[in-house]
């Protein structure tokens, strides 16, 4: 159409220069530069067959006049620009247009130096543009003109300008991302490369150079641009450039394959792959990547002598990375056996080395690792840690660093661990299991001077990003699995401690103790005891956590101990750990008498009375190494030889006792001193305690305990003495008030377990103590204007109190020495409840803010003391709750305020919680629980504004794990009190409705967190089960108006998230591990998950008395109400899926039915057998049905009498039944079970008999099955019974079942009836024998898929 139109103008005028100087007049617009571009064309066609001497000269001026001022113009206006072409794509066409008339008009002219400047002028504006934003379009425009004027240029005479654009045009192409670039790698830099030469040898040099890391896809648009170029043809015999020779090119075509985000990069990568492959075959000549990286193979070679080997490898190769982009992995999967064959192809049989570079199949892995499919991800991964399992490969770097880097980022996604489909939970993640073999295999494998490079590199990425507590888990299993060896010193030690300071921190209590674990028994396998030392050994244990994995008496601890004994005299030597008097032969216990020495001693440093307290890390530090060595040394002596154990603990705290003897009677000891030794003597005490099964039998702490008891005179009275002597005067002195009384409550203790004696030390102060107390509470009373220290003193005295009243409390035996608690009752009595501290002086109130970091602020000082009033309350309220009248007008016993006036009392708590921080709240809702149930009768409104006060407080809390579930015990001891259940109960009134809406509004917080509902169905069903002598009257009658909260408790259990499940599902394969993992022998279980609250309620449900008439009623109105919510299921939802949260509260309500059935008599099964049929004409999953088919046959075995209501089950149209039926044809299955309580058995099956005949002609195939399935059971019993009368349906019946029984081929109707055949309701389940609470649970569950 072109050259017709071209054609057409020429004949109009005869003299080319007219015609062009007539195009060129006007406008220029996109459509006239492109018929002046096919007029030029045209005549350069006719200038090559001798055309005239005018056409140069007529293309000379239609250069300079029109094309050239066009273009300038176009480059200085940039598109986007005010005043500039407006639609872009116009644009665009023009500049092509006027840019490949201009070479036209190069050509025509014969002036090469012409398109030289033309092009010179052009790259001066592409290298004042460059891909800055804003100068695109001069980009553009330049580019455009160069790619038009390229194959004019001179490759000798214009070599130069050739190098300076292909450089230009390079660097365009690898920095920009606009339309520029694009255009300078799509049209530059090909129309460059074809004049060859300079250009192409610069274009060369510029992909080539070494560089930083940079995009990867302009690099490979390149590349593909010019392929043709850099890949020699077939018999081409000029030199140029051979990409095939570059290493530089396979790394990024590498790069491409496994990296590359977008779909089109990836594509160019492999197309250059290919490419490369179809050149060597064609060119039938050995070829060589560089030299060989070290001994192994270069990045490409190709061998004429191996030429089907290599197609071969390189075409399966390709068909694998051309799969993977489809993302679907039943399509994947059948090509990944070729991935293995890759393997066997890149191996030598001969020698055992690569044959191919290995980083071509670490592509592959890349690239799954990088899909956006997790199942395709998963895939990848299990199919790279198979690998070591079937084949024996030679070692690589390239290994090495591909498990550090993509593996390791690729194992940290959780969902990758999840059970497959058939397995138990709690079996353990199939990934983390061939991991572990993967890991053991691998490290095996590595020579031995690379095995520690590799493990501390596999380490360190542990602690370089955030891990999630499962991969985190899985990971340290495998490294604890690794054999013996001597791979990690002391950077490797750090490694570890890193871990379990940064990666576990924040990881659920359980996974973290067992990651604890693994990474000590890792610690232990893998360090070389001879680079580190004692201390450093020592500064990685105090690093685990004693309350959550390394604890005394664990089967961890033990084998610590072992591995101490067997390599303490190979630990590297230290500074800190000089021998002191003791022989060599006992490194470890010199080090841990210098570490006590150093720790008890007094130091330059410890001096002035106002400075803080040392840091508990150091004291937990010297009481682990003690314990430990204690324990080595009872590891080294026979059983018979024990008293060296005792001696060698006595040797190591000396130093500790003869301090604390001295604390008593020494005033001059420094304070940091006494601080240490009294944080050593409680790390001590928690250290030394055994929680493994050899508790009973420890050797240990009895001796301990005797050394503490030894000094407790002395430490007694320091304590005495410093608690009311006024020598706690700053901030830095509460933090030391609270060691005290640790130190107090430690020695209590442990005068209560050796036996309390009378006159022993710790009693003869408390009576000092707490009237001390008393006396200074009541002197500063007076003072208008407190002093900082009087206000601390304050402050410690009412904290003492407390801490008296609270041990009194929780130990009878102390009660004697405390008869009189007069002074304590008048000291309360005179307090104004909820009295806060007053702040000190201005003066002193900002040294006060300067003195201490731990302090946070004169509130919470002032929250404290507030806190420790409410304890002492606690105390007098349980002591004299009896007398606490139900109206504040009865008056009785002593004259307390507090109990006289509960209302006052309980107004005052509420105003408590609004003002106290939240893990200070527990002794308010303490005395709450005594309050509420005296005055919920006489003063409703207070106790309502108590439950919503402190729910409040509650429902803030769900974060806050430490002090969340104390705080919600307390909450439900407080508002589900029996009393308080029973009084709302009684008069209907608005804390009954509050105490429901608080219940729900829990089983809804349950659903995100788990274990709230626990707690509160556990305290209920515990005091509703309490015998009536001991405990309050009528419990269970409180817990018939509640009954919907075991009817939810009952079918409790929300569908978890599948991150959700997977968290549980591991726990639950750590509990299953039992004593081999420390972690569940230490931390205990709280049963919160879900699963415990139905076991709870069946628990409930299990104690109750069927010939209780009150626990009767409690069964019966709850059987209605499960019935009335499987029903509410049925109706608001028409379908649902198998083990959906529909399905799982429908099995659960039948399951709970199930249970309940033995206990229901006939008269009450008469009101509910109605509802009972009717669910079996629903629509159910197939576990629910089978509930329903064994509630029916049992109730029709008990009580035949309900055998018409079945009958009739079996009278609606085959329209409106459906496969409904088929629920109560599988009951006629088990008819034997039916008849063995009716006499007339003969009857009931002809009734049977004719019923099932008559469905087996049914239109629905389901249906008919059924019915064969039960006329087979019908027909065995006729015959047993021999049942008269049907003799004229014997040859029918038995023929039909002969034919069925005996029907030949592999179609689904024969597959149907063996499987129903052969099914276990049908087949092997009795429904007498089978029914009992495990089989409720777990027969048809576990056949039903919950």
């Amino acid at each position: 159409m072109e050259w017709v139109l071209a054609e057409a103008l020429l004949a109009q005028s005869r003299d080319p220069g007219v015609l062009l100087g007539t195009v060129c007049r006007g406008e220029a617009s996109a459509e006239r530069v492109e018929t002046l571009r096919f007029l030029l064309q045209r005549l350069e066609d006719e200038a090559a067959r001798g055309g005239g001497d005018a056409l140069p000269e007529a293309a000379r001026e239609v250069a300079a006049g029109f094309l050239v001022p066009l273009l300038r113009r176009l480059r200085a206006r940039p598109a986007g620009a005010p005043g500039s072409e407006p639609p872009a794509p116009h644009r665009r066409r023009l500049l092509r247009a006027a840019s490949a008339a201009l070479c036209s008009c190069a050509r025509l002219a014969g002036d090469p130096p012409l398109a030289a400047t033309l092009a010179e002028e052009a790259l001066r504006d592409l290298l004042a543009a460059g891909p800055a934003p804003g100068h695109e379009g001069g980009a553009e425009a330049a580019v455009e003109v160069l790619a038009a004027l390229g194959p004019c240029l001179r490759p000798r005479e214009d070599g130069p300008l050739l190098e300076r654009v292909a450089e230009a045009a390079l660097a365009l192409a690898l920095a920009g991302d606009g339309e520029a670039a694009a255009l300078a790698a799509g049209r530059l830099l090909p129309a460059l490369g074809q004049s060859g030469g300079a250009a192409l040898q610069a274009v060369w040099g510029g992909l080539v150079a070494p560089s930083g890391p940079g995009r990867v896809e302009p690099r490979l648009q390149v590349l593909s641009a010019l392929a043709e170029r850099l890949l020699p043809e077939p018999g081409e015999r000029e030199a140029g450039p051979d990409a095939r020779r570059c290493a530089r090119f396979w790394r990024t075509v590498q790069a491409g394959l496994a990296r590359a985000e977008d779909a089109l990069t990836r594509k160019r990568a492999r197309y250059l792959l290919q490419r490369a492959v179809e050149v060597s075959a064609e060119q039938r000549a050995d070829c060589i990547c560089g030299s060989p990286e070290g001994h192994g193979p270069s990045l490409f070679w190709w061998s004429e002598k191996k030429r089907d080997e290599l197609l071969k490898f390189w075409e399966n190769y390709i068909l694998i990375m051309e799969t993977l982009e489809g993302n679907q992995i039943h399509v994947i999967k059948p090509v990944l056996p070729k991935l293995n064959n890759l393997f066997e192809y890149a191996v030598s049989e001969e020698n055992g080395r690569w044959l191919l570079h290995p980083s071509w199949h670490l592509c592959v892995y890349k690239r799954m690792f990088e899909s956006e499919s997790k199942i395709l991800t998963k895939e990848g991964v299990i199919h790279f840690l198979e690998l070591y399992e079937t084949k024996m490969l030679p070692f690589s770097p390239e290994f090495s660093e591909f498990i550090i880097g993509p593996l390791m980022d690729a194992l940290s996604e959780s969902s990758l661990y999840s059970r497959s489909p058939g397995q138990h939970i709690g079996s353990g993640s199939p990934l983390g299991f061939k991991l572990q073999t993967f890991l053991v295999t691998y490290v095996s494998s590595l020579p031995e001077e690379l095995k520690g490079g590799f493990l501390l590199k596999f380490i360190q990425k542990m602690t370089s990003r955030h891990w999630c507590a499962v991969p985190i888990l899985f990971l340290s299993k495998a490294l604890a699995s690794v054999p013996r060896c001597k791979a990690l010193g002391l950077e490797g030690l750090l490694a570890l401690r890193g871990v379990l300071q940064c990666a576990v921190v924040t990881h659920q209590t359980l996974l973290r103790g067992a990651a604890q674990c693994y990474l000590l028994r890792t610690a232990m396998n893998l360090v070389d005891v001879e680079q580190v030392s004692l201390p450093d050994i020592a500064a990685f244990l105090l690093s685990l956590r004693q309350e959550e994995s390394l604890a005394r008496g664990t089967a961890l601890w033990t084998e610590l101990c072992d591995w101490l004994r067997v390599n303490e005299n190979c630990f590297g030597r230290s500074s800190t750990c000089s021998p002191v008097g003791l022989p060599e032969a006992c490194p470890l216990n010199a080090y841990v008498r210098n570490l006590v020495q150093e720790h008890v001693k007094s130091h330059a440093w410890d001096t002035g009375e106002s400075c803080c307290m040392p840091d508990w890390a150091d004291a937990r530090l010297v009481a682990l190494m003690v314990a430990l060595a204690v324990d080595v040394e009872g590891m080294r002596t026979q059983r018979s030889e024990r008293r060296e154990t005792q001696s060698v603990l006595r040797m190591f705290l000396d130093p500790l006792l003869d301090a604390l003897v001295k604390l008593g009677t020494n005033a001059y000891m420094p304070l940091l001193r006494t601080d240490r030794c009294l944080q050593l003597l409680v790390t001590l005490l928690h250290t030394c305690l055994s929680q493994g099964s050899s508790a009973p039998d420890d050797e240990v702490l009895p001796p301990l305990q005797d050394l503490v008891m030894s000094t407790a005179e002395s430490v007694s009275a320091f304590l005495l003495r410093r608690l009311t002597a006024s020598e706690l005067s700053s901030v830095s002195d509460l933090d030391r008030c609270h060691l005290y009384l640790q130190v107090f409550a430690e020695l209590t203790d442990l005068h209560v377990q050796v036996g309390w004696k009378g006159g022993n030390p710790v009693g003869r102060v408390i009576a000092p103590l707490k009237n001390a107390s008393i006396r200074q509470l009541r002197d500063t009373d007076s003072e208008q204007e407190p002093a900082l220290g009087r206000q601390i003193q304050r402050a410690v005295s009412m904290a003492a109190l407390a801490a008296v009243c609270e041990a009194i409390d929780q130990k009878p035996e102390l009660q004697p020495h405390c008869l009189d608690t007069g002074a304590l009752e008048r000291l309360l009595a005179s307090l104004q409840l909820n009295q806060t501290l007053q702040k000190p002086h201005p003066e002193e109130q900002s040294s006060f803010l300067e003195e201490s970091s731990s302090s946070q602020g004169w509130g919470k000082v002032a929250a404290q003391y507030i806190h420790d009033q409410w304890v002492c309350l606690s105390f007098l309220l349980k002591k004299y709750h009896a007398l606490m009248p139900a109206s504040e007008g009865d008056l009785l016993g002593p004259s307390l305020p507090a109990v006289q006036m509960p209302a006052r009392t309980l107004q005052s708590a509420v105003a408590a919680l609004a003002v106290l921080p939240s893990d200070r709240v527990l002794p308010v809702l303490r005395c709450m629980k005594l309050l509420v149930p005296k005055l919920l009768a006489s003063s409703e409104s207070i106790c309502i504004e108590a439950f919503d006060v402190a729910w409040k407080i509650i429902s803030s809390l769900s974060n806050t794990q430490l002090i969340f579930w104390p705080n919600l015990k307390a909450f439900v001891q407080f508002v589900f009190d029996t009393k308080v259940l029973t009084i709302a109960a009684k008069i209907k009134g608005q804390a009954y409705f509050k105490i429901k809406e608080i219940m729900h509004k829990m089983i809804e917080m349950s659903a995100v967190k788990t274990g709230v509902f626990n707690t509160l169905i556990t305290y209920c069903c515990q005091s509703w089960v309490v015998p009536a002598s001991n405990g309050y009257q009528g419990s269970l009658s409180s817990a018939e108006s509640y009954s919907e909260l075991v009817l939810e408790a009952c079918t409790f259990g929300t569908v978890f998230r599948r991150d959700q499940r997977l968290i549980q599902d591991v726990q639950t394969f750590i509990e299953n591990l039992g004593h081999d993992c420390a972690a569940n022998v230490v931390i205990e279980n709280t049963k919160r998950e879900d699963h415990y609250v139905r076991i709870c309620a069946v628990k409930f449900l299990c104690l109750l008395d069927g010939s209780n008439m009150s626990h009767k009623s409690f069964m019966e109105d709850l059987a209605i109400k499960l019935l009335d919510k499987d029903e509410l299921v049925s109706t608001s939802r028409t379908r649902y899926y198998m083990n959906s949260q529909p399905h799982r509260v429908k099995n659960r309500v039948w399951q709970v039915l199930l249970l309940l059935l033995p206990r229901l008599d006939q008269n009450f099964l008469n009101r509910i057998i109605d509802k009972i049929f009717q669910a079996g004409f629903i629509n159910n999953q197939a576990s629910i049905k089978y509930y329903i088919e064994w509630i029916i046959i049992l109730v029709l075995h008990k009580f035949p009498q309900f055998l018409p209501k079945f009958w009739d089950c079996f009278s609606y149209g085959e329209e409106n039944l459906k496969t409904s039926i088929c629920t109560f044809l599988s009951v006629l299955s088990h008819l034997d079970i039916i008849m063995q309580n009716i006499p007339e058995k003969k009857l009931v099956l002809k009734q049977a008999l004719d019923l099932v005949l008559r469905w087996g002609f049914s239109h629905n195939f389901s249906v008919r099955l059924y019915a064969l399935v039960a006329l087979k059971k019908i027909w065995g019993l006729c015959r047993t019974l021999r049942v008269e009368g049907l003799d004229a349906l014997t040859s029918v019946i038995e023929s039909s079942l002969s034919q069925v029984e005996s029907a030949h081929g592999a179609g689904n109707a024969k597959k149907s009836w063996q499987r129903i055949r052969d099914h276990f309701f049908f087949a092997a389940f009795h429904p007498l024998k089978e029914h009992c609470l495990e089989a409720a649970g777990l027969v048809n569950t576990g056949r039903g898929n919950i």
